[in-house]
This record gives structure tokens, C-alpha cells and sequence, in this order.
């Protein structure tokens, strides 16, 4: 219960910070209390930085507090711009006679400082009487992240106020409105497809400022895609060419002004063409491995399929399934049978890949040869695999009547021998003898390859196809 309190505490912290309004001045400048007569000039801050010994005199609490805040000058006709605004309290000293107000950059390392003198008159009636001191002239960036210190001229030692300070970035929307480093311009692009090229047009942007554009994929974050380009604010023509390699669907468009920590934009234009990804299918011959890595993340359904001849169908073979939500979909002891595809399912629709339908994998072959009464089986693999070879009779086309010969064979060593002997398998001119053999893998087709032999007058005639090409799975 505490901790859902606390979630609705820092939800409220963060959207009054993002609906925060800046306080608007048209002029910067310096403030001290009525009074008090105070002027200030540029400091180098060199001659300050070391430190004395403080009189025994001077109270520790002479700078009593600091406080930082951030106001918005926005003069008619001119962009508006963010300035740091300070306030501090110290109590007046006859071994005090001013101020020194720095600001250190964390992002870009520089600083600036200010030198605040008090004329007075010389009387110890003021000493002790305390002092606001404003200024507001420091000029900073969205987003900055700033370090201040206030210390007394001259520095005393252990005499100083430091405080770290983060200027409001773009989430905020008085800044994300009027300030120009939130305007992060917009996009247009025309694409070359022959050339592989995509121009970028930019607008709305200021036009005194550079401007940068890149190609990325969008990931968690948008990783370079190729060098960015840059469009100079003093050139009248907003556009620069970007060369791809590959029109994916995360390949995104990204903009921003070269100003520190600048908002940026993207588009991403090519979202819908995700027919590119399926594309990216590797197999691995010596370990048998069929392996798909998307090249963007996508939401995908992917499985293994057989594709049959006579309906243009692909078959779903179980215990296949695999979602995207795996950087890698690996499947293991997969044979190439060219009708063996993966099937890619999204929510726009599904598309079918066929990675061994032209035989550009082949993980093993088998040939055969007529010796005397035998046929010799011969089995070359890539891996080691276990065959198994069933003779049998081809009663009719559909049907296949076994002869109770099955024969084992293993591949070791790359190739593998098996001899059948058939002497007592051929009785006439018009019997048929097949062969079926089927290899033990975790992801086949269930189709049969068969090798026909016929005999004509004791003379054995093989009748071979290329069974290269029809490898089991």
C-alpha cells in the first residue's frame, strides 16, 4: 500500500515539473536589497579561487543561503531564451566587500562568473545587517545540469555556498513551447529505390542554427544506421541525400538541432514493410541447425510447415511453434527437404519461406549401384546420422507391401555402405521393387523417398531418380 502512495507522489512530482510555467523576464540583471547599493562586472574567477584565512572576526554563517531557479527572457521579435536565477543571503561585514556567482557547465565544462561589489559607507552601524542579493544574467540550455558556488571577495576558506542545479528540459511544456532547441523541426523525405537513397527535407527549425540528420534502426534506441549529414543554417537549401543498405521496417529517419542535449524527431516511414525480414534464414550444415534472426524487432509467430504440390498448402508440423519474443528462432537436427518452409505469422498476415527449394543445402545424399545379385546403397552426410532402408512391394500406387527386409546403416565417417541382396525379391518382368528409407530427425516431412528397380529377365535394370534432391527430413 506505501509503495502505490509513493508511485502516485512521484507521478504528481513529475507532472507539475513537466506543466511547470517559468517566470518570464524582459530584462536580466542584478538586485540587491533596498538600500543597498550593489553594481557587478565579469569575473575570470582566476584571482578568487584561492582562499585566506578568515578574520577571527567573521562569523561562518556570513553566507547564510542560495537558492536557484530558472526564468525565461523573452524579448518581442526575439527567441525566447532560459537564464539561471540566483538569489543569496549574506550579512554584511566589514572584512566583506562583495561577492563572486559562478556556474560550471557538467556537459559542455565552461563556466561564468560575476563579480558583485557593495558601495557603502564605511560604518559599523551596517555590520550584521543582512543582504538579498539577485541575478539572473547567466544565460543556460534545455536540460543543462549546472553547478553553482557563491563566495565572498575576498575568498575566505570553509566560506562558500555550492549547490547542483538541472535546468528544465523539452518534457516541460512552457520550455517545449517557446524555447527553439525544443523545435525540433520537421521531417519530409523522398526515396530512390534504384539508388537506395533517401532525401531528407527539413523545416521549422531556426534557421541560424546547424541541423543534423541520420538513418537508424529502432531498437530500445535507435543505432546508427551510416555517418549523419549536416545541414548548415546559413544555407538556403534544407535537404541532404542518405544512402541505405537495406529498406527495413525500423529503419527510421531521426533530426535534431546541434545544440547539447537537443530534442529530436523521427520518422519511420517503412514500418509496414516487414516481407524483407523473412529473408533472413540461415542453415548450418554440420550441425543441422536452421536458424532465423530478425533484423528488426517484430511481432512474428514463427513455425515449420510442409508445402504440398497439389493445393499450394503448407502443412504445420507440431511441437514447432516459436514466438519472436526469442531473439534467435533456432530449430535443431533439421534435414533439407526442399518442401520443408517456416511460416512467418503476424498480425497483417502470414508469409512462407521455402529455404531448400532450389537444393542450395544439401546435408546428405544417396546413390545406388547393381553388383551381381545386390544392389549397393550408398549414403554420404555431413554429420553423423543413422539410416534405415525397408524393401518392399509395390502392390498399387498407394500402397507399398513390406518384404520384411530392414537394414540399418550408420555414417560415421562421412559415408556409409549398405548391400541389399534381391536374388529372391524378383519373380516376374513386371514386378516392382521400391526402397524406402527415412533418416532419424527431429523435424522431417513424412514424405517417402522411393527408389524404384524393376527386373526383366533376371537382368536387373535400376530406375533411379536424383535423390540429392529429395533428402528426408
Amino acid at each position: 500500500m506505501i509503495s502505490s502512495y509513493v508511485q502516485i507522489l512521484l507521478i504528481i512530482l513529475f507532472w507539475n515539473a513537466d506543466c511547470q510555467i517559468i517566470p518570464r523576464i524582459e530584462e536580466c540583471g542584478l538586485s540587491c536589497s533596498q538600500g543597498i547599493h550593489c553594481k557587478s562586472k565579469p569575473s575570470g574567477g582566476i584571482f578568487n579561487s584561492f582562499c585566506h584565512d578568515a578574520p577571527a572576526s567573521l562569523s561562518s554563517m556570513v553566507l547564510k543561503s542560495m537558492k536557484i531557479s530558472t526564468v525565461m527572457k523573452c524579448v518581442q521579435g526575439s527567441p525566447c531564451s532560459l537564464h539561471l536565477n540566483i538569489k543569496g543571503t549574506l550579512s554584511l561585514d566589514e572584512n566583506v566587500r562583495g561577492l563572486e556567482i559562478c556556474s560550471f557547465s557538467l556537459d559542455t565544462q565552461q563556466s561564468q562568473c560575476i563579480n558583485v561589489r557593495f558601495t557603502r559607507k564605511k560604518s559599523k552601524m551596517l555590520n550584521g545587517k543582512k543582504v538579498q542579493v539577485q541575478f539572473n544574467c547567466i544565460e543556460v540550455n534545455v536540460a543543462q545540469h549546472i553547478y553553482v558556488t557563491m563566495k565572498t571577495v575576498p575568498h575566505y576558506c570553509e566560506v562558500k555556498l555550492s549547490q547542483q542545479y538541472y535546468v528544465e528540459d523539452c518534457r516541460n511544456s512552457d520550455v517545449g513551447k517557446y524555447i527553439p532547441a525544443c523545435s525540433a523541426g520537421k521531417l519530409a523525405y523522398n526515396l530512390d529505390r534504384a539508388r537506395k537513397m533517401v532525401t531528407v527535407n527539413v523545416s521549422n527549425f531556426p534557421r541560424d542554427q546547424d541541423y543534423y540528420v541520420r538513418l537508424c534502426h529502432k531498437w530500445f534506441t535507435c543505432e546508427d544506421a551510416g555517418a549523419f549529414a549536416v545541414i548548415k543554417g546559413k544555407e538556403s537549401f534544407k535537404s541532404v541525400s542518405l544512402k541505405y543498405s537495406q529498406l527495413l521496417p525500423c529503419l527510421c529517419i531521426e533530426g535534431w538541432l546541434a545544440l547539447p542535449d537537443a530534442r529530436r524527431v523521427q520518422l519511420c516511414p517503412f514500418e509496414n514493410d516487414t516481407q524483407v525480414l523473412w529473408d533472413n534464414i540461415v542453415y548450418n550444415p554440420s550441425t543441422q541447425t536452421l536458424a532465423w534472426e530478425p533484423a528488426c524487432p517484430v511481432l512474428v509467430m514463427v513455425n515449420l510447415c510442409r508445402f504440398t504440390k497439389s493445393n499450394d498448402h503448407c502443412e504445420d508440423i507440431e511441437k514447432s511453434f516459436k514466438n519472436s519474443s526469442e531473439k534467435q528462432v533456432k530449430y535443431s537436427r533439421v534435414d533439407t527437404h526442399p518442401r520443408l518452409c517456416m511460416k512467418f505469422t503476424t498480425k497483417r498476415g502470414s508469409w512462407i519461406k521455402c529455404p531448400f527449394a532450389h537444393g542450395e543445402f544439401p546435408a546428405w545424399k544417396m546413390r545406388t549401384a547393381a553388383v551381381a545379385e545386390q544392389i549397393q546403397v550408398f549414403f554420404t552426410s555431413q554429420t553423423k546420422a543413422q539410416f534405415s532402408v525397408l524393401v518392399c512391394n509395390r502392390t498399387q500406387m498407394a500402397s507399398c507391401e513390406s518384404l520384411g527386409m530392414h537394414h540399418s546403416v550408420s555414417v560415421d565417417e562421412e559415408c556409409g555402405v549398405l548391400a541389399l541382396n534381391l536374388t529372391t525379391c524378383f519373380q516376374g518382368p513386371q514386378d516392382l521393387l521400391n526402397i524406402v528409407f527415412w533418416c532419424n530427425l527431429q523435424f522431417w516431412s513424412n514424405w517417402s523417398s522411393l527408389m524404384t528397380v524393376a527386373s526383366k529377365y533376371c537382368e536387373i535394370i535400376l530406375m533411379s531418380e536424383e535423390f540429392s534432391k529429395l533428402s528426408l527430413l
